[in-house]
């Protein structure tokens, strides 16, 4: 077990956030989560006091950069426009939530799927392809301040050989739909070695959004995503339905992303968050 004094961090905001797809909360004070093909709980102790289920070497080489611990999140707030009430609001209500930089490959299938779907659905069709061919993680048997896991057993989430062996119709079976044929194709390239992480992680942003939008079924939104949430390039703004919504409502239908060169990824998941948790209206 690692404790740390974090702030700026809040495991069941991040969960709820909309990133990652096998991130459960299990109570108000603890989450769980698969990902980097172990499986992880959190615990709240106070406040700004939390519990990793996981050794310090895990924490040091996995954990801390998965959470972005090392950005200093606390100065966001000032950097916002002082004019935009919209996004000094939205701040407040996500603060806590920072952008988690996720597997590549796990990441880029996930948000193919995620193409015009919920986000249960999305999580159900990633949980049944992780079910068919990923590594078995048995719940691991923790003691306080830990909870019992959700469920008994897990499965990683598979690597590009494992993904690969599925047809297109066992992949079809998991309910992704007309999404098969480029989650099969995608699979194909990590394998072939044509798509490559570390080349990938190399190139600029510009080449990178080129390379990842050259790929089967792989659209501006989705690149974006990737490029948040795997690449941790936090300059890159993903618009969905329900970020066009707000800029339409709020920013006459565009967001000056030219004001926040390096976090306005991280103001984007803060509007997401406010506007599916926080607005009423």
């Amino acid at each position: 077990m690692v404790t740390r004094h974090l702030s700026c961090f809040d495991p069941v905001k991040i969960a709820r956030s909309g990133q990652a797809f096998r991130f459960q909360v299990i109570d108000q004070d603890h989450v769980e989560l698969v990902a980097k093909g172990r499986y992880l709980q959190i615990a709240r102790l106070s406040e700004d006091e939390f519990a990793f289920s996981a050794t310090e070497e895990e924490f040091h080489t996995i954990w801390a950069d998965y959470f972005d611990l090392d950005r200093d999140y606390q100065s966001l707030s000032k950097r916002i426009d002082k004019h935009d009430d919209y996004l000094k609001e939205a701040e407040r209500f996500g603060r806590g939530i920072r952008i988690l930089k996720q597997d590549v490959f796990e990441t880029t299938i996930s948000y193919i799927i995620s193409q015009r779907r919920s986000i249960p659905s999305i999580t159900t069709s990633v949980e049944r392809i992780s079910g068919l061919t990923g590594k078995v993680i048995k719940a691991p048997k923790l003691n306080k301040p830990f909870v019992r896991p959700l469920k008994e057993k897990y499965y990683a989430f598979p690597t590009p050989d494992e993904l690969s062996r599925l047809t297109v119709e066992d992949i079809t079976k998991t309910g992704v739909g007309y999404r098969a044929p480029y989650i099969a194709e995608a699979a194909r390239g990590f394998t072939s070695g044509k798509l490559s992480e570390k080349a990938l992680d190399d190139l600029s942003d510009e080449d990178l959004y080129k390379a990842l939008t050259s790929m089967y079924g792989v659209g501006a939104k989705v690149a974006n995503c990737i490029m948040l949430f795997a690449f941790a390039r936090t300059n890159r703004f993903p618009i969905d339905v329900w970020i066009q919504r707000i800029l339409d409502r709020y920013y006459k239908g565009s967001f000056k992303t030219e004001l926040y060169p390096d976090t306005a990824g991280i103001m984007q998941q803060f509007m997401f968050y406010y506007e599916r948790n926080g607005q009423t209206d």
